[in-house]
């Protein structure tokens, strides 16, 4: 059986940049990760990068210029609008914004390319774990095969395998459900639908329902319609039928502006259903020797403060550091974990409260006065 000194389940954002920050020290550790390579699957859409914690996290993981050649220019263009389509706030990008926006497949791939080849292990499916004894733990995976470790880091996502290790606690439903799809090669072919999203992110609020879009770096459009609804209705439209689940989308916004469902209507891809879910507020566990969490793992929480990718990077680089300069693990691991609560704790709270915002009764006023405040 294969042992590793360090074992990260899960090469997202967060498990890279932990890996990453080891490396820079000088320490080797092994990635876990369920798909079968680099390319699997689509990273999803642009991200926002923030000044205090993953621009942080891209600093102690040495890679902060290369990130900055990345850098979509003009895409921290902000608007808001109602779903009659009038424009309340339009914020150009005058390039001096402390959140620039990024392709996240461009920033995993930074990530891995900074890896020692053969740090990830592709096609590895974790099935679950259990504690040996000396703080150890025995990994299986859904080939069969089985790994031990002296450090297992959970970095696997909301649905952890690894959770159930220091916790009891599971993501719950938000009420809010996300029907993902893209409008591609949005200028030329999707004019209209372009000229209403404008240059970088746009929100378009009502109570209980939106439309969230950005633009990506290959001029497709990434669109977000939210709807507040059952945990089951995701499950109770035919997604495998495009026809279908447009008509079934369209009802829900029968008395929007045209604008906004033609975007549906003229959906390059597939609609996706994404329902929102997120850890309880304040989250934690008690120190459980061998065994740490990060990212969503750790406190997965909705997307309405645009934390989640940035606390991973965060947490994978804190993590990282506090390893590298304890002499001890669990001391290393203490030092990381009272760091990651009470900040975790703080933009679930946050996330919380903005998913409130966007969808309330006044909908889209209570972004607009939290933009006012910020400016």
């Amino acid at each position: 059986m294969n042992h590793y000194p360090i074992a990260i389940i899960g090469a997202g954002l967060g498990g890279l940049t932990l890996a990453r920050v080891l490396h820079q020290h000088g320490i080797n550790s092994a990635v876990f990760d369920l798909e079968s390579g680099p390319t699997a699957r689509t990273q999803g859409g642009m991200l926002d990068i923030h000044e205090d914690s993953g621009q942080i996290a891209l600093r102690a993981a040495g890679l902060y210029d290369e990130f900055r050649a990345l850098v979509h220019q003009g895409g921290e263009e902000t608007r808001v609008l109602d779903r009659n389509a009038i424009v309340h706030l339009s914020e150009e990008d005058k390039g001096d914004g402390d959140r620039p926006e990024v392709d996240r497949g461009q920033l995993r791939d930074l990530l891995l390319g900074a890896l020692p080849k053969g740090t990830v292990h592709w096609g590895a499916k974790v099935r679950g774990a259990h504690a040996l004894p000396d703080s150890r733990h025995e990994v299986h995976l859904a080939d069969g095969s089985r790994f031990t470790t002296d450090l297992l880091v959970g970095a696997d996502g909301a649905w952890s395998k690894i959770r159930p290790l220091v916790s009891h606690a599971t993501p719950l439903y938000t009420g809010i459900s996300f029907v993902e799809f893209d409008l591609h090669d949005a200028d030329n072919q999707h004019a209209e639908s372009a000229e209403t999203v404008g240059g970088g992110m746009m929100f378009a609020l009502s109570a209980d329902k939106g439309f969230l879009a950005h633009r990506e770096t290959d001029n497709s459009v990434h669109i977000y319609a939210a709807l507040r609804v059952a945990e089951s209705w995701a499950s109770s439209v035919d997604f495998s039928d495009d026809h279908v689940a447009k008509k079934i989308l369209l009802e829900h916004f029968s008395d929007w502006d045209e604008s906004f469902r033609s975007m549906i209507v003229d959906a390059d891809s597939s609609l996706t259903p994404r329902p929102i879910h997120a850890l309880p507020i304040g989250h934690s566990w008690s120190r459980t020797p061998g065994v740490t969490l990060l990212g969503d793992a750790a406190h997965v929480m909705s997307p309405f403060a645009g934390e989640g990718a940035n606390l991973a990077m965060l947490d994978g680089a804190e993590l990282g550091q506090a390893i590298a300069s304890h002499s001890g693990t669990e001391e290393g691991l203490a030092a990381y974990e009272e760091l990651l609560f009470p900040r975790s704790a703080a933009s679930a709270k946050q996330s919380a409260d903005g998913l409130d915002m966007c969808f309330g009764e006044n909908a889209p006023q209570g972004l607009l006065d939290m933009f006012t405040s910020h400016a």
